[in-house]
Order: structure tokens, then C-alpha cells, then sequence
């Protein structure tokens, strides 16, 4: 897709106009629903799949294109933008394309590990990996070292955590953050860099701000929660409007 995206933005017009043709191609994708399929078993799965998911938002809005030409005339964006050196930003560009396509990759894999887990297909994602570097839309020379990688750890979990991809990752995350944060000072939206960013950051944390998701889904819905400090199921009676629920056994059922 890379390959092919520098063709496409430097194709002259073939219909007379002056200029590259991809700027007179209405800004209105179409689909035919592989994004979606992907995101519903991700879903299915219990799979963090944002990258995947916000390119397929990303389409969806596109398709709203009456909306956002009304949009564009009350919605603003920022007035005083950051000036940047250019020779940074195309290199920082390349280091935050690396980490995105890692995590993208990492997120793919989990979807078919998890899948495969669950059903016992025994999926060799090694394998996967050397057919798609094969001739796929999404072959690249990156896929090469995937393959290594997987097959060299029985105990797979997340591409992100092999040594050597940990190693690219590590050295590349603040020219990633640095392509985010002038996409959003500039009012550029770049959903899927940063979408992956995110994930890059939840998943390298060993704690989350999740414990205060579960806090509220048991003040509004008695759902209950663990702690960090003893074994058990536990409930918070968090004002005075709330009751005792009884036995807790029940409240967790039906939890994925």
C-alpha cells in the first residue's frame, strides 16, 4: 500500500485537467465490508483493534460528505499553528509510519491468535505472516522479520513486546508522538497514528485508570470489582442511595 500510495499521489491527470488526478477523486470512500468484518471479530474476540477500527471510521465519515461540507462552515479549527522544520517532520513522519504499521501488524495477529485459540485451528502465524509477505495488499519486507519473530517465541503474545521490534518501537515513539501532537496542534486529523499511539501506551502500562471504569459500572450498575490488596469479589455501597446487593455470585454473571 505505501508502494502504491507515492504512484497514486504522483499520477498527472488522465482527463485533461491540470494537476495529479488524486485531487479531482471525490474524498468519499467505498468499501466492501472487510474493515467491517475485521472490527465485528475483533469485537467477538475481546481484541483491542484500534488502528483497524478508526480507519474504518475514518471511511465512514468520509461517506458523510454533505455533513462535513455544512460542518466546515461552523465547525473551527486552530488559528495559530506550530511552524516546523521540514527536514524533522519528514524524518519523524518515517519513524511514526514504522511504529503505526508494528502496531497495526501486532493488532492483526492478535485478532487471528485469539481466534485460533479459541477454536483450536492451531493457526501457524508465522506462516501467515510469509504468505502475506508473498503477495498480499498488505505485503512488506516488515512482514519478513514478523515471521521471525513469532516463530521464534513458542509463548507469542504481542508483536510490540519482541525484543527487536521493542527495540524499533523505543527508539522511534517520540518522533511518533512528536507527528500526533503537530497533527492536532494543526487540526489534522491523523486517526489511525494516533489510535495506535494510544495503544502503544495503554499496553506498555502495568496499570491503568481502568479501576475507575469498574468503580462506576459498580456505583450505576452493582457490577462489583476486585482489588489489588486481597482475593474476592467485592461491592461499594459508594452513597446513601445505595443497598446492600446481597450475594455478589450472581452480579458477574454474563461478563465476557
Amino acid at each position: 500500500l505505501i508502494e502504491i500510495t507515492a504512484k497514486v499521489l504522483k499520477k498527472k491527470d488522465d482527463q485533461g485537467q491540470p494537476g495529479e488526478v488524486v485531487d479531482y477523486i471525490l474524498d468519499k470512500t467505498g468499501m466492501k465490508g472487510t474493515g467491517r468484518w475485521t472490527v465485528q471479530e475483533a469485537a467477538e474476540q475481546s481484541v483491542a483493534a484500534p488502528t483497524i477500527a478508526s480507519s474504518l471510521d475514518a471511511r465512514y465519515l468520509s461517506g458523510r460528505k454533505e455533513e462535513r461540507e455544512a460542518a466546515e462552515m461552523i465547525l473551527e479549527g486552530p488559528e495559530v499553528k506550530p511552524s516546523v522544520d521540514k527536514g524533522q517532520i519528514i524524518k519523524d513522519l518515517h519513524e511514526a509510519l514504522y511504529c503505526s504499521k508494528i502496531v497495526s501488524y501486532a493488532q492483526g495477529l492478535a485478532i487471528i491468535k485469539a481466534a485460533s485459540d479459541k477454536n483450536e485451528w492451531n493457526v501457524d502465524l508465522a506462516l501467515c505472516a510469509r504468505m502475506w509477505r508473498g503477495g498480499c495488499i498488505i505485503r512488506a519486507r516488515l512482514l519478513t522479520g514478523i515471521a521471525n519473530a513469532v516463530a521464534s517465541d513458542p509463548d507469542f503474545k504481542n508483536l510490540m513486546v519482541d525484543p527487536g521490534f521493542a527495540k524499533e518501537l523505543n527508539s522511534r515513539q517520540m518522533s511518533w508522538r512528536r507527528v500526533v501532537s503537530l497533527g492536532i496542534a494543526h487540526g489534522i486529523s491523523m486517526p489511525s497514528t494516533s489510535a495506535s499511539l494510544a495503544y502503544y501506551d495503554q499496553y506498555r502500562r502495568g496499570r491503568l485508570p481502568a479501576n475507575l471504569v469498574q468503580g462506576l459500572r459498580d456505583f450505576f450498575g452493582g457490577h462489583t470489582y476486585q482489588r489489588t490488596d486481597k482475593d474476592g469479589t467485592f461491592h461499594t455501597l459508594w452513597d446513601e442511595a445505595h443497598k446492600d446487593i446481597g450475594d455478589l455470585t450472581g452480579r458477574t454473571a454474563g461478563e465476557l
